[in-house]
C-alpha cells in the first residue's frame, strides 16, 4: 500500500490498489466470514460460503470496488436472507 502526501503540507492522500479483483473477492469474504462467524450466524457454512461469494463477484461485476462497502453489503444481504428464511 502506497500513500501520496501532497506538497506544501496538504493532508491529501491517495490509495493506490495493489490487489487484483479476485484476491478483493476473497478478502472480502473472508472479511465477512470472520464477522459473521464471530457474531454466531453461520449455521450452514457451505450455504455461508456460496452466498457470501456468489453476492460479493455480483457486485464486482456491477461495478463496485470499494472492499468496506462490499463487504458490509455481503453482511446485510445475508442478514436480511437469515432473517426472512427466519419468519
Amino acid at each position: 500500500m502506497s500513500w501520496f502526501l501532497g506538497t506544501g503540507g496538504a493532508a491529501t492522500r491517495r490509495f493506490c490498489m495493489s490487489e487484483n479483483l479476485s484476491q478483493l473477492i476473497e478478502h472480502t469474504v473472508q472479511i465477512a466470514w470472520n464477522y459473521l462467524e464471530r457474531t454466531g450466524q453461520i449455521s450452514d457454512p457451505a450455504f455461508t460460503g456460496r452466498f457470501l461469494s456468489t453476492t460479493v463477484e455480483e457486485m464486482v461485476r456491477n461495478g463496485e470496488h470499494r472492499r468496506l462497502m462490499l463487504t458490509n453489503r455481503a453482511i446485510t444481504a445475508f442478514e436480511r436472507r437469515s432473517n426472512k428464511a427466519a419468519a
